[in-house]
């Protein structure tokens, strides 16, 4: 048994790959495993100087799909592949949907593969599922509460890529070729940085630009219920289910994690409460029918019994995510009145 640790993280240049790899590193250690190196493959290099900075890191850029075979002239005991074009881009580009996510995935399990054929030990795998695997089908509508036996019946093509990945990671799991685990994430808020393409996208914006003293739009009606996870606990529930036995983990079928089910209006209170409203009168409401379509077809309701087995729970309010938000990102809050209801120094 090896007694350490080469773990490649797809994707590992964005936002959850990076709090990915800075708490692994942290950790020291995967499933009692030293970390001896760790490889961040994106179409950009990481950002982050304290993350280059540690001579366990690496990097790798360029177009994942053309890059597989360069990266795998080595053996990787762990894989975390994050890397995906999101959902706004796949419905207005179907091409780069196939190729970021159902081409590129193939070939990087294929990669697993012809490396556990050689002779190794089956690499870990992590493959990052969404909750957009579910949706509401004219023959099976959506339930209200979506259980861990609930059919996926995704209804755009972002949630059709990873459905079918999921199936490929479960099958490539049974005939050996890997340790596969598939887990779904819900959407992450906030996300701090710059807006990405995913139509979950205002989740995140309605707060982080609001409290930076930036505009924002609502997208969606207000009494919208949606299915969010801090970041803090959304990377939890990825490490947790890497570090799963294969009996605790239960199976091949990919995992729901903990959901916070909370409205757009709830969420907009919660930062009024803590921002004051000031920051609120940066927000306006401009329907977009596109995404409001998205987002509505997504589950809200969860009800889970395998998470909480690994010990996951949801986020406790939106208040929470809020305050952890600023307190990872205090140099974002810019807004001179929220900082101050925050208790934040004022900017110099």
């Amino acid at each position: 048994m090896t007694t350490r640790m080469n773990i490649l993280i797809t994707g590992g240049a964005g936002f959850l790959g990076d709090r990915l790899a800075r708490t692994l590193l942290q950790q020291g250690t995967l499933r009692g495993q030293r970390i001896e190196q760790l490889m961040l493959a994106d179409l950009v290099a990481p950002r982050d100087a304290a993350l280059l900075a540690d001579p366990r890191v690496r990097h790798h850029t360029g177009d994942l799909l053309a890059e597989i075979p360069a990266l795998f002239t080595q053996q990787w005991d762990a894989v975390f592949h994050l890397a995906s074009a999101v959902s706004g881009e796949c419905e207005a580009n179907f091409d780069l949907g196939l190729h970021a996510n159902l081409d590129t995935t193939r070939r990087l399990l294929d990669a697993c593969r012809a490396q556990t054929l050689a002779g190794h030990a089956p690499p870990l795998v992590f493959f990052s599922s969404s909750v957009a695997v579910f949706g509401s089908d004219p023959a099976l509508p959506l339930p209200a509460v979506v259980r861990d036996d609930t059919l996926p019946t995704p209804q755009g093509s972002y949630g059709i890529h990873k459905f079918v990945c999921e199936q490929l990671a479960a099958d490539y799991t049974r005939k050996g070729f890997i340790d596969g685990r598939a887990a779904r994430l819900m959407t992450v808020s906030v996300r701090p940085g710059q807006p990405n393409g995913a139509a979950s996208g205002f989740l995140s914006g309605l707060f982080r630009e609001p409290l930076a003293g930036l505009p924002s739009a609502c997208p969606v009606d207000l009494d919208t219920s949606v299915a969010l996870s801090s970041p803090a606990n959304t990377v939890a529930g990825i490490v947790a289910v890497a570090e799963a036995s294969r009996e605790a983990f239960g199976g091949r079928t990919a995992l729901n994690l903990p959901a916070l089910t909370v409205s757009v209006r709830d969420m907009l209170a919660a930062l009024e409460t803590l921002a004051g409203p000031e920051v609120m009168g940066l927000i306006t409401h401009v329907p977009d029918a596109s995404i409001a379509g998205i987002v509505s077809a997504w589950p809200s309701r969860f009800e889970s019994v395998r998470a909480p087995r690994l010990g996951l729970k949801a986020d406790a309010s939106f208040t929470t995510v809020l305050q952890q938000y600023v307190q990872d990102q205090p140099d974002a809050v810019r807004h001179p009145q929220a900082r101050a209801r925050l208790g934040l120094p004022p900017l110099s």
